[in-house]
């Protein structure tokens, strides 16, 4: 007894070294008392769900031992892909089975009656733009008497921002990935305003985009067999040390771009007119690159599908209903859940009422690792995009470093000590964490036709994940 009572005497006389594990406020309340102490980030797995948990732990050991071979072997394509800008197409020369009626849209498939505001006034405005329609009527009649065939851009190795519209006469940045021999498409990036990718469709819209298809194209086309392919992964190096995360950023990369392909118009266009109404069009674009990423990220990602036992995510993307993502070992299935609302800042006269979820092809800068998921590397962008500080800004960045299978070693972060950007989202560890990609994103209006509102941040819905992992799980016989 009386040696109990010494050891009772000794803890409440001695000092005291605490080790706190996983809640953050009573590791708090320790330092407030002046009491040294460890605290240990600690959470237990999948969010303490007791079914992922098993799903998990039927992933260890020889399962284990395989799915780190395949993460590696993704994460070696990614970081040696190189995507190079090598021309100008027409959507009608390059895909398969496209004819005037099939239009293409950004994230996973739906349909019209699934379709939101923003969604139907962009195929509204595309089936106008290609001339199959006079009125906003007569082309929800051809979408309702069946003539109009949708498909995501992402199943014939093409990518598209918000809306993502890709119908037969739009010319498409043509980018090949050097190492691997893949090839991705991507729209022109319209400019800023009111165009068709916010859901706008009237007539101005519609001449912008002929002006695309009529003279910028091709004049974009001249400049490269000029001048030979243009690196991507260049320009995108530069620009993440300039400031740019590519995805709601692109000041940089444009402006680096513009200063390449500008010398190479002057010769290639004769046309005085037409090369200034270029160079005032890309110098005044602050968001010309994005769709050129777009490409490049859809280029190296797309080298990344098929590696039996992977469990590395190949595409992210969002249609405005629905957030949808695919898998390596998984190929071309669709795993999606209800996409959520954007947080962030709004232009003069809108707010959060105004605007419609989240939506675009472009989530697929942050499947490779940069937008989102580099918001370290852009101060400049975490005002614009509603973040509470820079010091929030590299915790976004850091918190990505928990989900992804390793960092990009050409791509590469300056204010973080140089550090590689995050890439290869795992969904075991996304699962695991509870930790969920973060995009970066453009707001549009939920009315169809009024364009954008605003721009802000979005998290990829935690279900998309869950049943990618359950459904790996299920196909590897576990």
């Amino acid at each position: 007894m009386a040696y109990k009572q010494e050891l009772i005497h000794q803890l409440f006389t001695s000092q005291l070294q605490v080790a706190n594990v996983g809640v953050d406020v009573f590791y708090q309340a320790v330092l407030d008392q002046s009491t040294p102490g460890i605290h240990v980030d600690w959470r237990p797995p999948a969010g303490g769900d007791p079914r992922l948990a098993e799903v998990l732990s039927r992933l260890q050991g020889e399962p284990l031992r395989r799915i780190q071979a395949a993460n590696e072997e993704a994460h070696r394509r990614m970081d040696q892909g190189d995507p190079v800008w090598a021309g100008v197409v027409y959507a009608k020369d390059v895909l398969p089975d496209m004819d005037r009626y099939t239009i293409g849209h950004a994230g996973p498939p739906l349909s019209w009656d699934e379709m939101c505001g923003p969604m139907k006034g962009a195929v509204i405005g595309a089936i106008r733009y290609e001339g199959l329609a006079r009125t906003e009527e007569e082309a929800v009649a051809l979408v309702k008497g069946g003539k109009i065939k949708f498909r995501p851009n992402h199943s014939v190795a093409c990518v598209g921002p918000m809306t993502g519209m890709i119908t037969w006469s739009m010319p498409l940045f043509k980018v090949v990935n050097k190492t691997f021999g893949n090839v991705a498409y991507c729209t022109i990036n319209e400019g800023l305003g009111k165009v068709m990718r916010f859901g706008a469709n009237d007539d101005s819209v519609l001449r912008r985009l002929k002006w695309l298809e009529q003279v910028l194209a091709p004049a974009l086309q001249k400049a490269v067999e000029l001048h030979g392919p243009f690196s991507m992964k260049v320009f995108m190096a530069k620009a993440l040390a300039m400031g740019d995360e590519m995805h709601q950023r692109n000041i940089a990369a444009s402006s680096l771009f513009a200063r390449d392909v500008l010398p190479v118009l002057i010769r290639a266009v004769n046309d005085q007119e037409q090369l200034g109404e270029i160079a005032d069009f890309i110098s005044g674009n602050d968001q010309f690159f994005l769709n050129l990423a777009m490409a490049s990220c859809k280029a190296v990602c797309d080298a990344v599908k098929d590696i039996p036992d992977c469990t590395i995510v190949t595409a992210m993307s969002r249609n405005g209903t629905n957030f949808g993502i695919k898998v390596s070992a998984l190929g071309e299935q669709w795993f999606q859940a209800p996409v959520l609302m954007p947080k962030g800042l709004f232009f003069p006269g809108y707010g959060p009422e105004d605007a419609n979820p989240d939506m675009g092809d472009s989530a697929i800068t942050e499947t490779y690792g940069i937008g989102g998921f580099t918001m370290g590397s852009s101060p400049a962008v975490v005002r614009f995009v509603g973040a509470d500080s820079v010091e929030a800004a590299m915790n976004y960045t850091r918190d990505m470093y928990e989900i992804t299978q390793g960092v990009n070693s050409q791509l590469t972060i300056p204010n973080m000590d140089f550090k590689g950007a995050p890439m290869g989202i795992d969904i075991r560890k996304v699962v695991e964490t509870g930790i969920t990609p973060v995009i970066n994103t453009g707001m549009a209006h939920k009315k169809p036709g009024v364009g954008q509102v605003g721009a802000g941040i979005v998290r990829a819905p935690m279900e998309c994940f869950t049943q990618a992992l359950e459904a790996f799980a299920q196909a590897q016989g576990l």
